[in-house]
């Protein structure tokens, strides 16, 4: 009697405990209203954060990996954002039990499409797939349909015909016009703090674009966003020149110094970039002249976007201005996540993945403004 009654006692524990609400400890991970704060720039007090992270490991908790294996594609390797993706997809993967396998794709799509027949071949039980090309997922839905596996799409979204053409397609990532906004909202409040900054006084932001790939859904709207942040901050803005540098640091310093060369650095009042790799690339250039090494008279201020470790510390060094955190963590976390639910049979909710679920397809991760006064918290 007394054993039952120690029995009744824990699973009455259990259930309160799995009633906690949230998602992850470590960054907002679901559009609830406490990331939607986060989005926006604000931290999330840490009552609410250890709800979320209750929530996350209540999910976890109910979801087997066991006898699982989930094939995953990343488009390359050599990128740093996509890095820390893959290595919470691994740390996620271990921690439900599952096994995950992750292969280079080397920026080749046909190399991509035949990975994924040899995975099918392989006999895994799911696919997570971050396209080389986000226009060629639709044969990669349609491969994973023919067999009635299911596949995650994450960090490049698939078009939403793609989307909509199998009811085991998913996608993880997050909303690139919200990380446009915040990288021209950091330039614009650096203007507004410091007058100075206008070298020529003329009310307008003279400044370099460095974008990914052409097309790249990311490249597009960050692109768009970031000039539309500075505009409604009440400034006038002037390209000084704008070009692809492809994700890609070496790239973007050399395009960086073809502009000074163009626009002369004098001319130039900001520099506002994609991503990390390319606004640390920029800064290299920016170095070779004298700017932006400690001269408070010779700096130019730099965005990125993702808030990589090499980012972060180039901001702790007074180099780069700001950057908007993409969250790895939890877009490789929620990716594993939902490929282990589908393959299991759970289902994929809210409930048994721990993050939002929109649309019952798509997962969003929220950014978060990353600034001077907050970067030491994502080191």
């Amino acid at each position: 009697m007394k054993k039952l009654s120690l029995i009744m006692a824990v699973l009455m524990l259990a259930v309160a405990v799995a009633g906690c609400g949230g998602s992850s400890s470590s960054a907002p991970a679901s559009s609830t209203p406490a990331s939607s704060e986060a989005a926006s720039g604000e931290t999330a007090s840490s009552e609410a954060a250890s709800s979320e992270a209750a929530s996350s490991e209540a999910a976890t908790a109910e979801l087997n990996g066991d006898g699982i294996l989930v094939g995953s594609c990343i488009y390359k390797f050599d990128d740093t954002f996509m890095t820390g993706v893959r290595t919470n997809m691994q740390a996620e993967a271990d921690a439900l039990g599952a096994t995950l396998e992750i292969v280079d794709s080397q920026n080749k799509q046909p190399t991509q499409n035949d990975q994924v027949d040899t995975y099918i071949t392989k006999g895994v039980n799911a696919l997570a797939v971050n396209p080389v090309d986000r226009t060629a997922a639709g044969p990669l839905a349609d491969k994973a349909k023919a067999e009635g596996l299911p596949i995650v799409f994450l960090n490049r979204e698939p078009e939403a015909d793609v989307m909509q053409s199998y009811d085991q397609v998913w996608y993880v990532g997050a909303k690139a016009e919200e990380s446009g906004t915040m990288s021209g909202q950091i330039i614009a409040d650096y203007f507004t703090a410091n007058p100075d900054a206008d070298k020529n006084g003329d009310g307008k932001i003279q400044y370099i674009m460095l974008q990914g790939e052409q097309g790249h859904q990311d490249a597009v709207l960050r692109t768009e966003y970031s000039v539309k942040a500075m505009e409604e901050a009440g400034f006038g803005v002037e390209a000084l020149g704008s070009d692809n540098a492809d994700w890609d640091k070496v790239k973007a310093t050399d395009k960086m110094k073809g502009f000074i060369a163009s626009a002369g650095i004098e001319n130039i009042e900001a520099v506002l970039a994609n991503n990390d790799d390319m606004a640390l690339g920029a800064l290299e250039a920016l170095k070779a002249e004298g700017y932006n090494t400690g001269d408070p008279t010779k700096y130019i201020p730099v965005v990125g976007v993702d808030a990589t470790a090499p980012a972060l510390e180039s901001m702790s060094k007074g180099e780069l201005l700001g950057t908007v955190l993409n969250d790895a963590e939890n877009q490789g976390k929620a990716t594993v996540r939902i490929a282990v639910a589908a393959a299991s049979g759970v289902g994929v909710t809210t409930e048994t993945i721990g993050y939002e679920v929109t649309d019952g397809k798509y997962v969003w991760i929220p950014y978060v403004k990353v600034t001077a006064d907050n970067y030491q918290d994502f080191m």
